[in-house]
């Protein structure tokens, strides 16, 4: 039986992890259905818009995303230190802008008189917030849910639009947080809807090269609402990606030319730095970025990283502990 997402998820293991949540109808979530010929392409704008939207909101930062037909890809951060440092007012405003609250936390938002009983009531409800704003599971439902309604009053129906329980796999160290990344940013150009990682629609990596072009033409740009690279990995790691964004770029587009069908399994020898810091070899990057998914069950990372997880999570087994202990070393 599947494990609860609640006990796959846990700070003590790591703060990444590497969501998707895949579309249970026949009828593509986006783009053309060859069954039907309809075409909904427009709605990965509205997923898009809708996963920007929640890392504003939430406590967890979007490090990658990628909106495919029938499914989307999601590598996030539980940000801990902000869920912290909120006060009990920016958790009421924050909340406010995704449901309606309570008539007490309302009347908390515009300073209204409350007696000692009903602060006490704000206070519990406020502190229940707290922990759904860095809940990785409250994001994902916040996501897909306003998504599979809004599909369905388009398709003129009702049931479930999405499968009910999302994926989850905990990306353990350096190595996986960048491997994840790159593949979930090269979903579009393995599925041959993008020649180039920078006109891959609906993807992190498009976002982040546009931002970059915007910033050195227009420094007053509006921030990116991503998280940051924040520069070279170490322990313990920092708030924000630990790679430097120029290095990622020009990793993602290495890669992304070496799995074209033409030169499958071949690396480009210009590798950039990032791998060398990483000690990962070009033949164990390629297999990290074309098959993440198919090789790595709920927890990705070196073994000893592994062996710590599944002790935080009280797992009994080691998910695919031999592929991490193979190519994570």
């Amino acid at each position: 039986m599947p494990r609860p997402r609640k006990q796959q998820i846990s700070l003590d293991a790591t703060p990444y992890y590497h969501c998707t949540s895949r579309c249970v109808r026949r009828a593509f979530l986006c783009g053309l259905d060859a069954l039907t010929g309809n075409d909904y392409e427009h709605r990965r704008q509205w997923v898009e818009d809708r996963i920007v939207f929640l890392g504003e909101v939430f406590c967890i930062d979007i490090c990658a995303y990628a909106v495919m037909s029938n499914h989307h890809h999601l590598v996030l951060h539980i940000n801990a230190a902000e869920d912290h440092t909120l006060s009990d007012l920016e958790v009421a405003k924050r909340w406010h802008t995704l449901y309606k609250g309570t008539p007490l936390t309302q009347a908390f938002v515009k300073g209204g008189p409350l007696d000692d009983a009903q602060r006490q009531a704000v206070k519990e409800k406020l502190d229940q917030w707290r922990l759904e704003l860095a809940s990785i599971s409250r994001f994902m439902w916040a996501l897909n849910e306003p998504i599979a309604r809004r599909a369905n009053a388009e398709d003129h129906c009702t049931g479930r639009f999405w499968e009910s329980r999302f994926k989850s796999q905990a990306l353990l160290d350096e190595k996986a947080l960048a491997a994840c990344m790159a593949y979930v940013d090269l979903n579009p150009v393995r599925a041959k809807m993008a020649t180039t990682p920078e006109s891959s629609e609906h993807t992190s990596i498009k976002r982040r090269i546009e931002a970059l072009k915007a910033a050195n033409t227009h420094p007053s740009t509006q921030p990116l609402k991503l998280a940051e690279f924040v520069g070279n990995p170490r322990e313990p790691m920092p708030q924000g990606l630990p790679f430097h964004l120029k290095d990622y770029i020009q990793l993602v587009d290495i890669t992304g030319r070496a799995i074209r069908e033409n030169k499958r399994g071949f690396i480009d020898n210009n590798l950039p730095p990032i791998l060398e810091r990483l000690n990962i070899t070009s033949r164990e990057w390629l297999t990290l970025t074309t098959q993440f998914e198919s090789t790595f069950k709920s927890l990705v990372g070196c073994k000893a990283k592994l062996m710590l997880a599944a002790k935080a999570l009280g797992l009994k087994r080691r998910p695919a502990f031999a592929n991490c202990e193979a190519i994570f070393h």
